[in-house]
């Protein structure tokens, strides 16, 4: 369920400009950026592009991956 909230315009043309480029609505592109932002500001000491890829990676259909095996000594 949404929520309606009042949001500065620049913010919303900046959402509007970078959800038709990526692909997301207005309202996902600016949950998107805020769950970054709540991200960083929780972890200051991570960059930007890490806490990026580690949401890309969450979100990530696991059904694709392959098991990886390991091979060199045997106990």
């Amino acid at each position: 369920m949404g929520i309606a909230i009042r949001i500065d315009e620049t913010i919303y043309n900046a959402a509007k400009k970078t959800a038709s480029a990526e692909y997301r609505s207005i309202p996902n592109q600016i949950e998107y950026w805020a769950t970054i932002g709540k991200c960083a500001l929780d972890n200051p000491d991570l960059p930007i592009e890490f806490i990026k890829d580690v949401l890309i990676a969450k979100n990530t259909d696991r059904s694709l991956a392959e098991p990886f095996e390991f091979e060199g000594k045997s106990d």
